[in-house]
């Protein structure tokens, strides 16, 4: 392996890889001239890999995303019961969003990677049974909100029928998530080793690249603030209580 390529990969696409390297290697290295400027490079190497956010704070952080949803999804359903207007884009993009972002990705990154470790280890499988359940209940629930989006509802059953499947959205996603948070992903790091955990991470952001772009997830959270301001519930000064 020549020195470059060392550098490159750093710590971590070592560990990644699973490459060892002799110590006698090693030791010629060090005596090498280029290894003042190549412990210069591999610093700035691993600084940047320091920002690689684990992959629970990956999942938790979409977490906050699907809140946001459903905080939207509260306020449609206080202007449907109050009888007040709202525009009905709103709802049919935040309804594609959680199919987008957190149904067609993220809720697969858990099935395909995380909840099969559970299973292979033998560890909260009862819970990630239910989990999963929910996922498959929750993809119900958005066929019919998504279908029933692109309109506000007149009669009173449509109003009641949509309003129902918002309430009961939010209603298991709350409990979901929070169980998936303080349960789940932090059980994750027991079950995974260190240099394999890493590497989820970055998988898990290359992913979200080739789906999203770029921008990924700040882009998915520029659009939930639009449909937010849209509402008018863009300014978090909106929840404060009014003495």
């Amino acid at each position: 392996m020549d020195e470059s390529r060392i550098i490159r990969m750093g710590r971590r696409g070592l560990l990644k890889t699973g490459t060892l390297v002799p110590a006698a290697a090693w030791a010629g290295w060090a005596a090498s001239p280029w290894l003042a400027g190549a412990a210069e490079q591999e610093s700035d190497v691993l600084g940047e890999q320091e920002k690689l956010i684990s992959p629970a704070e990956d999942l938790m952080r979409e977490h906050g995303v699907l809140n946001r949803v459903l905080l939207i999804y509260e306020e449609i359903i206080f202007r449907i019961r109050n009888n007040q207007d709202y525009p009905p884009e709103v709802l049919a993009k935040a309804a594609g969003l959680v199919r987008k972002f957190i149904e067609d990705y993220h809720e697969k990154l858990e099935e395909e990677h995380i909840f099969p470790r559970f299973d292979k280890a033998n560890k909260l499988v009862d819970l990630v049974a239910v989990l999963r359940d929910q996922h498959k209940a929750g993809r119900v629930l958005t066929d019919f909100i998504l279908t029933h989006a692109s309109t506000v509802p007149k009669e009173a059953e449509e109003r009641r029928a949509l309003t129902s499947r918002l309430r009961l959205f939010i209603r298991m996603y709350r409990p979901h998530e929070a169980r998936e948070d303080t349960v789940l992903f932090p059980a994750l790091r027991s079950i995974v080793p260190p240099h394999e955990y890493g590497a989820l991470g970055e998988e898990f952001e290359d992913k979200e690249h080739e789906l999203f772009g770029e921008g990924g997830f700040e882009e998915v959270v520029a659009s939930v603030a639009g449909l937010e301001k849209q509402l008018g519930i863009g300014d978090l000064a909106h929840y404060t209580p009014k003495e």
